[in-house]
């Protein structure tokens, strides 16, 4: 009977539908005893990757660095130089994000930081032309402008020396 009750466990567990549950229960009754139930808590299955999505860091790098390739109409020169500032970026934000993921505000600033630091370094790989490009499709891409404000006057209604 235990037997049974353990395969019928694991069989359970192998249905996608019971792969979300994360507790496996199993009774034990030995003769004249009553029923000891017990309920062990299994690690969920870690979620897979969405489609698509590259797996190792050096391959969301070259990723990136093909699609600003295609995009950017890249020299060759600016595609190994382009490479290396993406490596470098990706393994940074990966390395922040495992050693502070459980400190979203310390997170967020330093992947602010080296996405800035990555500008600075495309910006003197690229041309005008093609920074500015790449500019206007990583605003569009965000929803957000990604340079600072320049300095100046005050947004007309936002207060000021009006």
């Amino acid at each position: 009977m235990k037997c049974f009750l353990l395969l019928a466990s694991l069989a359970a567990l192998a249905t996608p539908a019971a792969q979300a549950q994360a507790v496996v229960k199993t009774k034990a009754k030995a003769d004249g005893q009553p029923t000891t139930k017990t309920k062990t808590p299994v690690p969920a299955a870690p979620a897979a990757a969405p489609a698509g999505a590259p797996a190792s860091t050096e391959a969301r790098a070259n990723a990136l660095t093909t699609n600003m390739q295609q995009n950017l109409g890249l020299s060759p020169q600016q595609v190994e130089k382009v490479r290396a500032i993406n490596q470098r970026g990706v393994a940074a934000v990966e390395n922040a994000r495992a050693r502070y993921r459980t400190d979203p505000g310390k997170l967020k600033g330093l992947i602010d930081g080296v996405g800035q630091s990555r500008l600075e370094a495309l910006k003197e790989v690229l041309t005008p032309a093609q920074f500015d490009k790449y500019q206007r499709k990583r605003e569009e891409k965000m929803g957000v402008p990604s340079a600072p404000a320049t300095q100046g006057n005050a947004a007309p209604g936002l207060g000021g020396n009006e």
